[in-house]
């Protein structure tokens, strides 16, 4: 399977909108809305104008002309501001098909070429072992588990904590 990573459009926000109903939020970060509007589309891809290539990489993961994921990553700021995380989802009919790891793999590399970045850090809830498997992959190393810090629906999950870093990045090279 083929897939290209490009950039997000404002008249992507019709398909934004059913991606973004569509997938799996067992293991997303409560400020992706639901439901999600395509106003809210708008305004993330307002958004993803303004700070793309900027202080974050935003991409569409896409496969026969249409989008069926999503993917980032994003500059921290501060003294942080070498670090960025990592963020991605996809839509159910398309997991297990070695897609999100390429897509990963290609985002590593486009955020190293063009971000001023050193490191990407993933936050993934423990037990999302998918995500986890996925960055396993690309060269990320568990880096360790805060206990008991994430409350989704309420459920109290352990966060693990992945990195890659630019100098230690072999699977880019």
């Amino acid at each position: 399977m083929k897939i290209e990573l490009r950039r997000w459009t404002m008249s992507d926000s019709k398909e934004l909108t059913v991606l973004c109903n569509a997938v799996d939020r067992s293991f997303l970060s409560d400020r992706l809305p639901y439901p999600y509007t395509e106003e809210d589309a708008k305004s993330w891809l307002n958004m993803v104008a303004q700070n793309d290539s900027v202080t974050g990489i935003y991409r569409a993961i896409v496969m026969d002309g249409q989008p069926i994921g999503s993917i980032s990553v994003e500059q921290k700021e501060d003294v942080y501001r070498i670090d960025s995380e990592i963020g991605f989802m996809i839509h159910g009919d398309y997991c297990n098909k070695g897609i999100m790891t390429e897509a990963v793999r290609q985002m590593c590399t486009i955020a190293f070429r063009d971000l001023p970045i050193e490191r990407i850090t993933a936050n993934i809830f423990q037990p999302n072992t998918a995500s986890m498997q996925v960055l396993r992959k690309n060269g990320f190393a568990h880096e360790g588990t805060m206990m008991q810090s994430i409350l989704k629906n309420g459920v109290i999950y352990n966060l693990c904590i992945f990195g890659l870093t630019k100098n230690y990045n072999n699977i880019l090279k």
